[in-house]
């Protein structure tokens, strides 16, 4: 049986370690969709053992990023398009749950953590590197997901959000006007700090629907 020991070893640590970098990379298509992984490169590289980075493709296959075949390796999943109205389904139905309980949690904290995000939004600027902009992006949506205390909710988003992600940064070159989309975030971070719960639901309702149209438009 797993004891509190075990989720703190130092296994399980260089395996969280290795985890948050490659489901990064995966999810920003710095590891392509297609590419093998290679577990001796990344052993060496991150300057891990391969036990950890096993345990870490082993979670990232169950994030549907890494798929693994006998005898053939560990691949990073295609980006498969038709995915998107399944996720766009469940995105829809519970992001304004996160939303609400964001304002509705609000401490100090919390509250300047929103403010930042809000003048870093505001910040930016159409001549910034998608990358940033795209890190921005998935910054508030961390932020709002932290902010749920609801561990199953914030997971389950995350999951979806990456997924989102993958096809977000599979259109950017057919998108125009990139930081406006990114700065659509502010109405809904305002309305989180003014702990209007109507409000941010019907607006994370609405960002939601707003990433599906824009990225089936561009598609086209």
């Amino acid at each position: 049986m797993s004891t509190s020991a075990d989720a703190t070893s130092p296994t399980t640590s260089l395996a969280n370690h290795a985890y948050e970098i490659l489901r990064h990379r995966l999810i920003m298509l710095d590891i392509a969709p297609g590419d093998p992984i290679n577990e001796a490169a990344l052993s060496a590289e991150l300057e891990v053992g391969r036990t950890p980075i096993r345990e870490a493709l082993k979670r990232l296959e169950r994030d549907h990023l890494v798929v693994s075949y006998p005898r053939r390796g560990t691949f990073a999943t295609n980006v498969d398009l038709t995915d998107l109205s399944t996720i766009s389904e469940m995105r829809e139905a519970l992001e304004p749950i996160a939303a609400r309980r964001a304002a509705r949690n609000l401490t100090t904290e919390r509250r300047a953590d929103f403010t930042a995000a809000i003048a870093d939004l505001r910040a930016l600027e159409s001549t910034d590197e998608q990358r940033t902009l795209m890190e921005r992006d998935l910054d508030v949506h961390r932020l709002i997901y932290s902010s749920v205390d609801n561990p199953h909710l914030s997971e389950t988003l995350i999951r979806l959000d990456d997924l989102a992600t993958r096809i977000w940064c599979l259109v950017i070159p057919g998108i125009p006007d990139l930081v406006t989309h990114i700065r659509e975030h502010i109405d809904l971070l305002e309305a989180i700090l003014d702990g209007d719960e109507e409000t941010v639901a019907a607006r994370a309702a609405e960002h939601v629907r707003e990433f599906d149209k824009t990225v089936r438009t561009t598609l086209r």
